[in-house]
């Protein structure tokens, strides 16, 4: 029994550290489906459907220089650095690239 709850303390001071690390955020990275003046569409690498709001503070990345939210293209990769508020996600940062071109054969 000792042994269990010392297992469960560890594993609890463990998942602390963890969140503190990456500040409580969810990262959510995928491919741009949908893009609106207040949020973006993503499907994420596991195939699922998310969007993130965009709130006042959100800073946006192209690849390494500062960008601006209209910048953000349905096709490109994101990762988007997020925190949830109520039921809905609220970004943070929204880092991407613009989708290579397509190639033709």
């Amino acid at each position: 029994m000792k042994r269990r709850t010392l297992l469960a303390g560890l594993l609890l001071a463990y998942t602390a550290v963890l969140l503190h690390a990456h500040g409580g955020m969810i990262h959510v990275m995928g491919t741009v489906t949908g893009i609106t003046d207040t949020s973006v569409t993503v499907e994420t690498t596991d195939e699922k459907t998310v969007e993130v709001q965009f709130i006042d503070t959100t800073t946006c990345v192209n690849g390494s220089k500062p960008a601006h939210r209209k910048d953000v293209k349905v096709g490109d990769r994101v990762v988007i650095h997020a925190v949830k508020v109520k039921d809905s996600l609220q970004a943070g940062e929204v880092r991407f690239s613009q989708a290579a071109p397509a190639t033709s054969h």
